[in-house]
């Protein structure tokens, strides 16, 4: 059973991004609190998933990738999160694009990386890029660590 942490009870190199958490969120969410286990694997997340956000891929994009991940993977807890966060952006201006960049996250995953030249060539035709492509591969791992801490801390 993991532990539902709070600043105090948290290994001493987890506070400061639990700090951060707390203060962007208004309160700390029940996965940031048993990540915090791992100073490691609670950094590497926020890390990654920032640099994600960072990315060039478009806010629609980014939540269509790690709803893909999260669906994959069965975390509820990021299912519903994220199907929030996409219905907040409000309607996609293009819904085909977002099916081939969901379709394209599946194959990159399916084939660990080694997609086909028409896969790649299908991706680009919906106005996606090379360096899309790779933005892909960091949405993958950021929240594959994410989904899967998530799925062994029990987090709800």
């Amino acid at each position: 059973m993991f532990v539902d942490h709070t600043v105090e009870t948290a290994p001493a190199a987890s506070r400061r991004s639990m700090e951060r958490v707390a203060g962007a969120w208004g309160r700390l969410p029940q996965a940031v609190a048993r990540m915090a286990e791992s100073p490691h694997a609670l950094d590497g997340f926020l890390k990654l998933s920032a640099m994600f956000e960072d990315t060039t891929l478009d806010a629609h994009s980014r939540e269509t990738v790690i709803l893909t991940v999260a669906v994959r993977n069965q975390c509820h807890l990021c299912i519903q999160l994220h199907e929030t966060k996409l219905a907040a952006l409000g309607p996609a201006p293009d819904p085909e694009r977002l099916e081939g960049v969901r379709r394209f996250t599946h194959q990159v995953l399916a084939a660990a990386g080694a997609v086909s030249d028409e896969d790649l060539e299908g991706f680009l035709a919906f106005g996606y890029t090379r360096r899309n492509a790779l933005e892909v591969v960091l949405g993958i791992g950021a929240y594959t660590l994410s989904t899967l801490a998530n799925r062994l801390t029990r987090s709800a």
